[in-house]
């Protein structure tokens, strides 16, 4: 079933968009309202609803797994049966499974190998202890958050769908399957820890071990071939890391670890020690005595069998191989594999046939130096003359020095420019084996070759090594694939330099990118390792910057049309008496002449009011004494009278009065002396009577005329 975004599931979860699908079920982004928090939610796609049984088998495993609780498990919070609708609410983890993580980096270094497998395997850990097996590991179901924190999904469920069919929901598994459940055996433990090993394989190669045309196929290589050694892909995996893989990919049980606190162990210590001698050994308690192993008389009987097929039946390689796929199709070929050969039969096949292989070349190798010692060898003379490059050879030529080749001889063939898969299917015609040696390249594609150890048409033995070094990619660190335009340059910057890179930061105006988001950074593709990478911000669109005109000196007028004239604006016009700047000119501006400004600014001015002209006041004195008692008589020195002195003139028609001095009180028989210097008069008055008022009767005892004179005041 397919829900739209806006679909409510139980009154609770609010359906946001579809974020992945599996064989199983459809994965959606959901808001769970009652917590309010984002979540992801698994459905049952309808295939399988109709199964009570299997319904029944899914919720059992997914309720069981919901009782983990670990930092690097995907956390199971609800188990939910809505009518025909199964579906399962779990933790949302924002970021890529390993899977897409590995397709972009194109092969993962040792460190960040172990780093993940360690996360991985705590997880792992953490489900064992509760008796629950994963039987599904592979790096679609790692899920690495923003923060670099690894998680595994679907702890429990894998177990319902396998137990109940093996049909096409697990084709996409077959390249993790372990030996044991391959063959339909008994799992344990251990079979998550072999899942574990050939996604670590994985992570350092970029590829699995075992490819094929069907899973039947895939499948019988995880029955009867051995892991090709890691190191002969990418020769930066440390030793200590390739034999705890080695280990882990064991084909029986008993020799990988015995859990995953022991993997754990050994990754640990081949993080701190690349090639601890301690790491990934034989759990054999004595390894100096298991270097011979004895072929059982059963086992004997197998390769006699195989051996006499072939003399009977000589047919080429491609043929063989040809009949060895089509013999592979089918499941009933998977179960009559194991009961042919056995494990321990096919890997006892192959070191027989590898220590052949290895005599042989020996054998051919002093075969021919005693043929040069023998008296019947012919010497080669060598040529006159300057020594030059050979011609290619033509078509006929080649037939027919290939002709008088040894059975147990083969001419090398230009491998250079090719690509590993043709270069190997190439030299596996002739029976060589390419022993790969890779060499990182800015300019040759990644698994192509660059060299080659035997130069094309040298003449080298049969089933000889011959070794091809092979472009592992640019060892420059891949920026384009990193969507760093996409992040916030606070996770930027902490990406890159967790990939070893320093950072700068620069600020670039943009039209269509907001403030604060990466418009770009340079090298926008590779950056070497310890290399800086700058990162351009935007500051938002570009503001246009204007150089201030020179407005002192310049009239009013002019500074307008000078500042309109640059793109800005007057601001506030100030006016100040100046003695030197003629009255009208600029006196100053606020901002100064040639200073960069946003166009559009206001620039505030001050205009001179020229020199400041002296000021003139109509000015008067008086100087006077006045007997109280004349007015109140002899026995008015008991009283006492409220005096107030002020100034009466007519101003433009009317009687205007200034007080000149404040209210004051004095004895009836008080000698009152008037001294009064600067009177201020009104302008333009020249005339005026000083009154002395009696304020406690309200009437004017006296009063003296003055006349005043117009006096310049600087």
């Amino acid at each position: 079933m397919i829900l739209s975004a806006g679909t409510m599931l139980q009154d609770r979860y609010e359906i946001l968009e579809k974020i992945g699908s599996g064989g199983m079920s459809e994965v959606y982004k959901a808001k769970c309202h009652k917590l309010n928090r984002l979540v992801a939610i698994k459905v049952l796609k309808a295939e399988f609803t109709s199964d009570a049984g299997f319904v029944s088998k899914f919720k059992m495993e997914a309720q069981a797994a919901a009782g983990l609780s670990h930092p690097n498990i995907v956390n199971i919070y609800d188990v939910v049966d809505d009518g025909d609708l199964h579906f399962i609410v779990m933790e949302l983890v924002e970021g890529i499974t390993l899977k897409s993580y590995i397709k972009k980096k194109g092969h993962l270094d040792a460190r960040e190998t172990i780093g993940i497998a360690i996360q991985v395997a705590q997880g792992i850990e953490a489900a064992h202890e509760q008796h629950i097996i994963h039987r599904d590991i592979k790096p679609q179901n790692m899920l690495i958050s923003m923060d670099g924190k690894v998680k595994v999904a679907d702890f429990g469920i894998a177990r319902a769908v396998s137990s109940q069919t093996m049909n096409s929901t697990v084709v996409g598994t077959v390249h993790y399957i372990s030996p044991e459940q391959a063959r339909g055996g008994f799992s344990d433990e251990r079979s998550d820890l072999y899942s574990l090993g050939i996604t670590m394989y994985e992570m350092v190669t970029g590829r699995v071990p075992f490819d094929g045309e069907n899973t039947v196929t895939v499948a019988l290589s995880h029955l009867e071939e051995p892991i090709p050694v890691p190191s002969l892909l990418n020769p930066e995996v440390t030793p200590s890391l390739e034999r705890i893989i080695l280990k882990c990919t064991e084909k029986r049980p008993e020799n990988r670890y015995a859990n995953a606190a022991d993997l754990i162990g050994d990754l640990r210590r081949a993080l701190l020690n690349p090639d601890d001698p301690a790491v990934g050994v034989e759990n054999d308690p004595h390894p100096e005595l298991s270097e011979t192993r004895y072929i059982e008389k059963k086992d004997l009987e197998v390769i006699k069998n195989r051996a006499k097929e072939l003399k009977e039946y000589p047919v080429s390689r491609k043929a063989r191989t040809a009949d060895a796929k089509g013999r592979s199709d089918g499941t009933d070929q998977l179960a009559g594999a194991e009961k042919t050969t056995g494990m321990e039969k096919a890997v006892t096949f192959i070191g027989v046939a590898a220590a052949v292989l290895l005599v042989t070349g020996a054998i051919l190798f002093f075969l021919k130096i005693g043929n040069m010692l023998t008296p019947s060898s012919q010497e080669t003379e060598p040529s006159s003359g300057t020594e030059t490059a050979a011609a290619a050879p033509s078509e006929e030529e080649t037939e027919d020095e290939d002709s008088t080749l040894s059975q147990k001889e083969a001419r090398m063939p230009l491998l250079e420019g090719k690509t590993q898969e043709e270069a190997e299917a190439e030299l596996k015609e002739l029976d060589l084996v390419m022993q790969i040696e890779q060499e990182a390249s800015d300019t040759v594609p990644e698994g192509t070759v660059i060299s080659q150890e035997k130069a094309a048409g040298e003449i080298v033995p049969r089933f000889s090594k011959v070794t091809v070094v092979v472009s592992s990619g640019s060892d420059k660190i891949d920026l384009a694939s990193m969507g760093l335009t996409d992040m916030t340059l606070e996770t930027a910057i902490r990406l890159l330099e967790a990939k070893g890179l320093k950072t700068s930061v620069a600020e670039e105006a943009s039209e269509t990118e907001e403030a604060g988001n990466i418009i770009r950074i340079e090298p926008a593709d590779q950056a070497a390792y310890g290399s800086t990478v700058t990162i351009f911000v935007s500051t938002g669109p570009a503001v246009e910057m204007v150089l201030v005109p020179q407005l002192e000196g310049k009239t009013q007028a002019e500074a307008s049309e000078l500042l309109t004239a640059a793109g800005l604006v007057s601001g506030q016009i100030g006016a100040e008496h100046n003695d030197t700047v003629p009255k009208g000119q600029v006196l100053s501006q606020g901002i100064a002449a040639d200073t960069q400004v946003e166009k559009g600014s206001a620039v505030d001015y001050v205009l001179s009011l020229g020199p400041k002209e002296p000021e003139t006041q109509f000015l008067a004195s008086l100087e006077a004494s006045y007997p109280l008692m004349v007015s109140y008589g002899p026995g008015a020195g008991a009283s006492e009278i409220q005096i107030l002195i002020r100034l009466k003139q007519t101003v433009n028609g009317q009687v205007v009065y200034t007080k000149l001095t404040e209210p004051k009180s004095y004895s009836g028989d008080t000698m009152l002396e008037i001294r009064l210097d600067n009177i201020r008069g009104a302008d333009g008055v020249a005339s005026g009577e000083v009154e002395i008022v009696d304020l406690t009767n309200n009437v004017v005892l006296t009063s003296y005329n003055v006349t005043f004179t117009e006096t310049q005041v600087y």
